[in-house]
């Protein structure tokens, strides 16, 4: 008698080509996350009378930082990583807000660049980060 074996895939296998209409969800949000918050910036710095100025501009003024601050935190677990990054978002707010009530120039658009400007910088320095981290591996053998 002869045992019959049926070979299934590995879970490394099925793990990276799931079938399904959810496969490629991740980008597609992100993509939607981007444009939400991209048209909220827009829509508070051109002062438009919009009923999605408001939800949109609150979106990306989360949002933009979050990332930021996500993108530096890549060695926590995502839960970890997500809690911090929403309270580090917070705290730039905060601290814009506070900086420019303090100097008595507080604006809406002002607030937006601020953050804006923010989110880029860490952005950048966490670019340059992994550039520079890449470069010397290279280097040592």
């Amino acid at each position: 008698m002869q045992t019959i074996r049926i070979k299934t895939a590995s879970s490394q296998d099925t793990e990276g080509a799931r079938p399904g209409p959810g496969r490629d969800l991740t980008p597609l949000l992100a993509g939607a996350a981007t444009a939400v918050g991209a048209i909220g910036a827009v829509l508070a710095l051109v002062d438009s009378d919009s009923p999605l100025r408001g939800p949109f501009t609150l979106f990306f003024l989360l949002a933009a930082p979050a990332a930021a601050i996500a993108a530096a935190l890549r060695g926590l677990e995502p839960f970890g990583r997500a809690i911090a990054a929403v309270a580090g978002a917070v705290v730039v707010n905060m601290l814009v807000t506070q900086g420019m009530l303090a100097v008595h120039q507080w604006s809406v658009r002002g607030g937006i660049v601020a953050v804006t400007a923010i989110s880029a910088l860490i952005l950048l320095l966490v670019l340059v980060r992994r550039l520079r981290g890449r470069t010397t591996r290279r280097r040592t053998p």
